[in-house]
């Protein structure tokens, strides 16, 4: 009675008063967007559309949720995804594009064939794995894999293909991805001690990150493959994965991508001065392995013109971190009609809808290194336009998929569906950490972001920590570890990754190649979740 007086409309847990019934009605948006893009193979926009008008629908018929707020929150949505979710990947692939424009995208490619291998199996753990994860940790939000796709493609592989494993291995760097903003945000929304839950999540990822470069070969040549390229995805995974735990472990989730990505690389680099992968004919949707002696061989001025605008990025976008320049200026805008006018009946608290905006965002370093690049590159101002417009052509689509895909999140959270969702997995007790990852999961396919899905279901996961007597440090990270297999099904990671390999319109195709590997991923993580829940309770941190 007191939340009506105050104008506030608390989220109704179960709506139709049975637990079942509700939480299979909020299934539904999920649903539709996964059978629509999945089963029917439709377009990301159409799908996320449809599941929006579904979300809409739910929202004001049957969880009673007023138009003006279900309006609102879709709103508020559609606008953090123009800022900072598309302004980053706009800089991003503006970079790409800017690189491509100039030929050095292509000596990249050349130096990959003739310095490193020519070898596909060695191909993807190079380029998806290590050169993602160096994006994933300074960029992020779906750059990683349309640039890593694009340069799979230029080596040879199918375009399908391409976008498959670039989607696949940006996972195990998601958690820390873009600096480690999923873990600070996951930090804030709970009061869990940031260091602790970094220390956690880097005792899960990397069991990820060290089988992730063998279970790429064995989805691009099969075990044959991964006979003959074992030992670069050992020395890959490896070493990524020790520099992963032992970053996040002693320093911080900051940089931990950006440090693993260069270590990995660097081993795998050294690793292939003395061996070379066993030649292996040619099979479906790669090209065959060829003598990397026969290819053309840079020089070492044009090799570092090759590397110099990614290396630029991962230093200023790292350097503007450091120095918090994302907090200058940044202006907080309570969102009208919506702040503080929903009550979570589940946590007791008004939900806040403040929305950051900050010019100096992660994108606008990016900004900066493209136009620091140009200089470098001596590209011609028209050069540097024609690229940013072509870049803004690429992303109409996919830009106008992502605000729907966010802002069918946001009305999905605000409605109090997610929350139904949260709850029912809650109730399964003891067994809830077999859960766990899939509830991060679920919000990690909604919204494409770790980010988004530690704030909206960090807490429910310490609330259930503690009824059940498990540490909050632990399951709160397995939100965040589980998080990060939903990214290669989101439909708004979809979109972006495939505007650069000429898969616009099919989205559809691409998450059926993902979905079951998504699956199993998290299944991994949640199976991790269980032991230290009741086993392997010495890797909890204390």
């Amino acid at each position: 009675m007191t939340l009506a007086l105050a104008g506030i409309w608390p989220q109704p847990v179960y709506p139709v008063h049975s637990p079942l019934a509700s939480t299979l009605l909020a299934a539904v948006p999920l649903i539709v967007v996964l059978v629509l893009m999945g089963g029917l193979r439709k377009s990301g926009l159409l799908s996320s559309v449809c599941g929006l008008a579904s979300a809409g629908a739910l929202a004001v018929l049957v969880w009673r949720m007023p138009v003006t707020l279900a309006v609102a929150s879709t709103a508020y949505g559609c606008v953090y995804a123009i800022w900072p979710i598309l302004w980053i990947v706009l800089c991003a692939l503006w970079l790409y594009n800017l690189t491509v424009a100039t030929g050095k995208f292509e000596l990249l490619r050349t130096w990959i064939e003739g310095h490193v291998s020519s070898d596909p199996c060695v191909q993807v753990i190079l380029v998806a794995f290590c050169f993602g994860a160096l994006l994933e940790g300074t960029a992020g939000f779906g750059a990683p894999v349309a640039v890593s796709a694009f340069l799979l493609v230029g080596l040879g592989y199918d375009a399908s293909l391409a976008v498959k494993v670039a989607l696949i291995a940006d996972t195990a760097p998601v958690a820390f991805g873009a600096l480690g903003i999923p873990i600070v945000a996951l930090a804030g929304v709970t009061g869990l001690d940031l260091a602790k839950l970094s220390a956690m999540t880097g005792r899960q990822v990397p069991l990820m990150s060290f089988i992730l470069p063998a279970y790429l070969v064995c989805v691009v040549a099969g075990v044959r493959g991964l006979r003959r390229a074992w030992p670069a995805a050992l020395a890959a995974g490896a070493s990524f994965a020790a520099t992963q735990f032992f970053v996040s472990n002693y320093w911080g989730p900051y940089t931990a991508d950006i440090f693993a990505a260069g270590v990995s690389m660097i081993v795998l680099f050294g690793l292939l001065q003395i061996w070379h992968p066993a030649a292996e004919p040619n099979r479906t949707g790669l090209t065959a392995p060829s003598d990397t002696s026969a290819a053309k061989r840079l020089s070492g001025g044009q090799a570092f013109a090759a590397w110099m605008p990614w290396i630029l990025l991962a230093v200023i976008v790292a350097l503007w971190s450091l120095l918090n320049f994302p907090a200058k200026g940044q202006l907080a805008i309570h969102v009208p009609l919506l702040h503080n006018q929903v009550f979570i009946t589940l946590y007791g608290r008004p939900y806040a809808a403040i929305y950051a905006f900050q010019p100096l965002a992660a994108g606008t370093a990016v900004l900066v290194t493209v136009l620091l690049a140009a200089i470098f590159l001596r590209a011609q101002p028209s050069v540097v336009a024609n690229c940013g417009w072509k870049t803004f052509q690429q992303l109409r689509v996919p830009g106008l998929t992502t605000m729907v895909i966010v802002g069918m999140a946001y009305l999905f959270n605000y409605s109090g569906m997610a929350y139904t969702l949260g709850a029912t997995m809650a109730r399964t007790g003891h067994v809830f950490p077999l859960l766990s990852s899939y509830l991060g999961w679920i919000a990690c396919f909604l919204s494409g972001s770790d980010t988004a899905s530690n704030v909206l279901f960090g807490n429910l996961q310490v609330v259930v920590a503690h009824q059940i007597h498990v540490s909050p440090v632990l399951l709160a990270a397995t939100n965040s570890s589980g998080a990060v297999a939903g990214k290669m099904i989101s439909p708004q990671n979809i979109a972006i990754g495939v505007t650069t390999v000429g898969l616009v319109a099919q989205e559809g195709k691409v998450l059926r190649s993902t979905f079951w590997h998504s699956v199993i991923l998290a299944g991994l993580i949640s199976l991790l979740a269980f032991a230290q829940a009741y086993w392997l309770t010495w890797m909890v941190p204390k």
